[in-house]
């Protein structure tokens, strides 16, 4: 059994990308593959056939492999609720919560989980693709590190470092990485990558050559620009951007980026859309006055947004937004924020107290302990969807009466406005069902142009991975994955 590990020299490189990719391309050549990130930090994540949670780009990595996303492909997610606070989930299960400095102590005693997972994985297939977090030129986190350089010699795994060239400074990128981490982690580091590369590649031939030289690594390629990853669902809130205007999609759906907005991959399925201008509205802009639809995503930590909220002033915006007659739509934590009250008695966001909502339904939210974590198929604006529930809390109120969805044949989801024009669901990724996106349309005076959502994510992995196959030598680095 082999792997290899993708570090990177620094964040949003594009390693989470490049292991999909790879994963696709290895599968492609027959081998059975499994993704493996030992540590994740983000709120960005998916429910797993074994019914836990992990990072979003693990659930995509495990469809690059055409399996079912395991908890064991990410053994520690840290989900951060405040600036120095993170839920911490272990093998897909919620451990509690770490701060900035006891986790420094902590997370060298989860070595062990990630370990177990690794080998279980192992077992299961010909090659682990491993990604790093962040990156091992960050030498004052190597004490206790599980993410990266800890984790890489503990299971002899060999790493890959992954170079943005975008960015710029590629060159002291990498070569400084050699420079300044220690010379035992240096020798886990087999060659590099250079990503994210615009224009001609013979443009750079000098600098790869200058890398080699310098670094003492091998490249293994330098990878294009790949424009398929925005058909990718995103882990990292750092991609998003507000969509520019166009003229050729009138209907406006408009979403409030707050600051622990999760699982905002939600959305994705709207950029299918050619009739829809998705508008990702940052902090200092006012929600847009012609928007059709105003979406509240979901939240990691729902009363702190909801404060951000209002500090915004997108209250007053989503309440002037519905007064013109327009509709809203409330995701998890955004469902929660559409009722009179949201109340967290033990604190498990933070201080404990209560907030008042918008009031847009008649609901009131409780915070509870236990994570629901459950895939469901269900039913709502007469369409069939898949998806799955990952919140904490209870949520009941007279507009439950009329709940958004039938989950599983029975059980009622969510609330519906007396007007029913605001709607709040406890489901993510229910526009990813093309019925159910074309029936929301629908409603909203437009229609969907009927495409497949994972059927363009499949098509997605298939283009990142054909050019992996043309830039990158593949054959080198299953080499040097099954030494």
């Amino acid at each position: 059994m082999g792997a290899i590990m993708l570090q990177g020299t620094g964040s949003d490189v594009g390693k989470s990308v490049l292991v999909a990719g790879l994963c696709r391309a290895l599968r492609r050549r027959g081998y059975a593959v499994r993704p493996f990130k030992p540590q994740n930090m983000s709120n960005n994540a998916a429910v797993t056939s074994d019914g836990g949670e992990i990072g979003r780009a693990q659930a995509l990595q495990a469809i690059a492999c055409g399996v079912a996303p395991h908890t064991d492909m990410n053994p520690v997610l840290l989900k951060p609720q405040a600036d120095s606070t993170s839920q911490l989930i272990v093998h897909g299960q919620v451990r509690g919560a770490l701060g900035s400095g006891n986790f420094r102590s902590a997370r060298g005693q989860l070595l062990g989980a990630v370990l177990e997972s690794y080998d279980r994985l192992r077992d299961q297939c010909d090659i682990v693709v491993v990604e790093g977090a962040g990156s091992p030129a960050e030498i004052n986190l190597r004490g206790g590190d599980i993410a990266n350089m800890g984790f890489a010699r503990a299971a002899n795994v060999p790493v890959i470092l992954v170079g943005d060239i975008d960015r710029g400074g590629v060159i002291a990128a990498v070569v400084g990485t050699r420079t300044v981490i220690d010379p035992d982690d240096a020798a886990m580091i087999r060659g590099f990558l250079i990503n994210k590369f615009r224009g001609d590649p013979a443009l750079f031939e000098d600098g790869y050559r200058q890398i080699e030289v310098l670094s003492g690594w091998r490249g293994f390629g330098v990878v294009p620009w790949l424009t398929a990853v925005a058909r990718l669902p995103s882990e990292d809130a750092v991609v998003l951007e507000r969509r520019s205007v166009s003229a050729a999609a009138p209907l406006v759906v408009a979403c409030p980026v707050l600051p622990r907005i999760s699982n905002f991959d939600d959305l994705d399925p709207l950029k299918l859309e050619p009739g829809v201008d998705l508008r990702m509205i940052g902090p200092g802009q006012p929600l847009p006055g012609n928007a059709a639809l105003v979406i509240l995503p979901g939240s990691k930590a729902t009363i702190a947004d909801m404060r951000a909220l209002v500090a915004q002033g997108w209250d007053i915006d989503i309440r002037a937004h519905h007064r013109r007659g327009g509709a809203v739509l409330g995701l998890c934590g955004g469902y929660q924020m559409l009722g009179r009250t949201i109340a967290d008695p033990d604190g498990l966001e933070g201080p404990a107290g209560s907030v008042a909502g918008l009031g847009l339904l008649g609901v009131e939210t409780r915070l509870t302990e236990g994570k629901r974590l459950k895939r469901v198929r269900g039913r709502a604006l007469d369409a069939d969807f898949g998806g799955y529930e990952m919140h904490m809390g209870v949520t009941t109120g007279p507009d439950c009466a009329r709940p958004f969805a039938l989950l599983d044949g029975a059980r009622r989801d969510g609330a519906v406005s007396r007007d029913g024009r605001v709607m709040g669901s406890y489901v993510h990724g229910l526009l990813g069902s093309t019925n159910l996106r074309d029936a929301l349309l629908r409603r909203l005076g437009g229609q969907s142009a009927g495409a497949d959502y994972d059927r363009s994510v499949e098509d997605a992995l298939d283009e990142v991975a054909a050019l992996l196959e043309t830039h990158v030598d593949i054959d080198a680095l299953i080499a040097l994955a099954m030494t």
